[in-house]
């Protein structure tokens, strides 16, 4: 129980490192360009990018506080050159999947109920060559594709009942629009927790085509 308290003042300390006024204030973020609207919802398409990602089998907000300290832990040092990489945002969060390879086509399915995937993306000036190699068996780095994806921003503090909620809106506003979703819907984390709820950057995303 206390632990679980904690927890939010953990989060908060280790965010502190990355900036004093906010993760937005001069942190990279993933370049895209927009190509389409439907209402508030940006199509984005997105360039290849790398990501540090890890498994947490928790609550959606506990899982979210553990697979973040275990990939700063990652960026902060905890790999096998001791190097530090710049903090990124956002900190994406999905309902974890696990991809298995076939001939064709490729068979996405949950990795299990209570099963979320964290992510930090990475600064662009780093390939998969030269990013340094996590100590910690459970961080993993992975490609990720250029996509296009529908993104529905929002402020507020990111609960799991908000985060649904506007995940809700985000698929009603594609139904009929000539995008379809083709994945499963992810969200972005922006900004530290002591940002004031009004100023906070969130966002939830699916991956669409037309």
């Amino acid at each position: 129980m206390i632990a679980r308290r904690l927890a939010p003042l953990l989060l908060g300390a280790a965010l502190s490192a990355c900036s004093v006024v906010g993760v937005r204030s001069d942190t990279e973020t993933p370049k895209y360009q927009v190509i389409g609207k439907v209402g508030a919802v940006e199509i984005r398409r997105y360039a290849n990018r790398i990501a540090a990602e890890t498994l947490v089998q928790a609550s959606e907000s506990q899982a979210r506080y553990t697979g973040f300290r275990r990939l700063a832990g990652y960026i902060f040092g905890k790999n096998h050159q001791g190097e530090k990489i710049a903090m990124t945002a956002p900190v994406g969060q999905s309902a974890a999947s696990q991809t298995i390879a076939m001939t064709a086509p490729v068979a996405e399915t949950r990795a299990g109920e209570g099963a979320w995937t964290i992510q930090f993306f990475m600064p662009a000036t780093y390939t998969m060559a030269t990013l340094p190699v996590p100590d910690d068996p459970l961080v993993h780095l992975v490609e990720v594709p250029a996509e296009d994806y529908a993104v529905l921003r929002f402020s507020g503090l990111p609960t799991p009942a908000s985060v649904a909620t506007e995940t809700g809106k985000l698929l009603a506003s594609l139904q009929n629009s000539g995008w379809t979703p083709a994945g499963s819907p992810i969200a972005w984390f922006y900004d530290p927790p002591w940002t004031i709820p009004f100023m906070r950057r969130n966002e939830v995303a699916v991956k669409v085509t037309r």
